[in-house]
């Protein structure tokens, strides 16, 4: 079992607690530190705020040398895939290849009317998901010498996007939610990770099996493809702590 930490960024977290955050990970054997892509709290918008997450991984890559890093999820919704695209390579390069990145279609819409991003229907957001995923995938690819893409939401011409990841063949690309048969699909053609969020193990088997005949029947070895669940915990130091 690997085990990492992912910490729900946009509750005020400073970059101080990030750094102790990461050193103590890495200093206690957790494989990896991952954080949320938000700006706007959840609980308590007007006191609390979030650093940008990108900007926060790369810079933790200078401050670690073992520990993974990544998002759990970068919403369709706020950047453009290539920028998207470019700024997980500069991470990357910055890591010496210790990068994962997390992508969904968005849902806080809240956050969204407060720093001016676009939040249209749940189809059309699913829609622009899957033509990052795929924008993405391609541009970190060595296959193309540069990349054409004409889409309904997204349209790049001749992109050749320079330099490459380091890692090979491209950073961990991870798809999350609840499995359902669009989301499926998507992932069983791009994903390497699938994440599950909150569900008892029964459920956890019953996504799991469904996923794995979806990547075998894309041609992909099953074997190769992670699952993984983030959840929640509390920790006291004894009982009464705890309760």
């Amino acid at each position: 079992m690997r085990v990492a930490l992912m910490v729900e960024g946009q509750e005020g977290v400073t970059w101080p607690q990030w750094v102790d955050l990461a050193l103590a990970c890495e200093e206690h054997g957790l494989e990896g530190l991952l954080r949320s892509d938000h700006y706007l709290s959840f609980d308590n918008p007007e006191e609390r705020g979030s650093l940008d997450a990108w900007a926060t991984i790369s810079a933790l890559a200078s401050r670690t040398t073992r520990l993974r890093l990544g998002t759990l999820v970068s919403p369709a919704t706020f950047r453009h895939p290539a920028e998207l695209a470019a700024l997980v390579v500069t991470a990357d390069h910055a890591s010496s290849g210790r990068v994962e990145l997390g992508m969904g279609a968005g849902w806080f819409e809240p956050e969204h009317v407060a720093f001016g991003f676009p939040f249209p229907a749940a189809r059309d957001r699913f829609e622009r998901l899957e033509e990052q995923v795929e924008i993405v995938h391609r541009l970190w690819g060595r296959d193309e010498d540069s990349v054409t893409f004409h889409g309904r939401h997204y349209r790049i011409e001749a992109c050749r996007a320079l330099p490459k990841p380091l890692q090979e063949p491209h950073p961990p690309l991870i798809l999350g939610g609840s499995a359902g048969a669009r989301a499926t699909r998507l992932a069983a053609r791009y994903a390497d990770e699938y994440n599950l969020n909150f569900v008892d193990p029964s459920e956890c088997a019953r996504r799991r099996d469904r996923l794995l005949s979806a990547v075998e029947e894309e041609g992909r070895d099953p074997a190769e493809f992670r699952m993984s669940l983030m959840t929640g915990f509390v920790m006291g130091g004894d009982e009464s702590d705890l309760e």
